[in-house]
């Protein structure tokens, strides 16, 4: 279901910029594991035989908006419990901000977040 929750999200933010007269792409690859047999047991001692398939994709989308100025990215890749990814995205100051993060459960979420500034050189030729 979250597969289809992320990919519909995209869809709706190329759809988005369609008209304008940027550029958008998107790329979702979904990678299907066999399904494990899970053995549950309730308090009362009954058996019920569930299936757990590993989870495994990699998605990543571009916004590119000369008519609003949006400028953004973002990829992910998750295998199995861990989760690595990059966003980026162009502040109303000039400047881009850069997230990185990687999640498992083993030591939960982290995120580094960093911003560059694109300073603009005069042209000495240019009178």
């Amino acid at each position: 279901m979250a597969s289809k929750v992320c990919f519909l999200a995209l869809m709706a933010i190329t759809a988005m910029v369609a008209a304008d007269d940027g550029h958008s792409h998107i790329h979702i690859s979904k990678h299907e594991g066999h399904h494990q047999p899970v053995e549950i047991k309730d308090k009362h001692g009954h058996h019920h035989v569930d299936y757990y398939t590993h989870p495994k994709y990699k998605f990543e989308y571009e916004v590119k908006s000369h008519h609003t100025g949006d400028h953004k990215s973002h990829h992910e890749h998750r295998d199995g419990d861990s989760v690595k990814g990059e966003y980026s995205l162009h502040e109303p100051d000039g400047s881009t901000r850069h997230i990185h993060y990687h999640a498992d459960k083993h030591t939960g979420f982290h995120a580094d977040v960093k911003h560059s500034v694109h300073h603009l050189v005069p042209d000495k030729h240019h009178h």
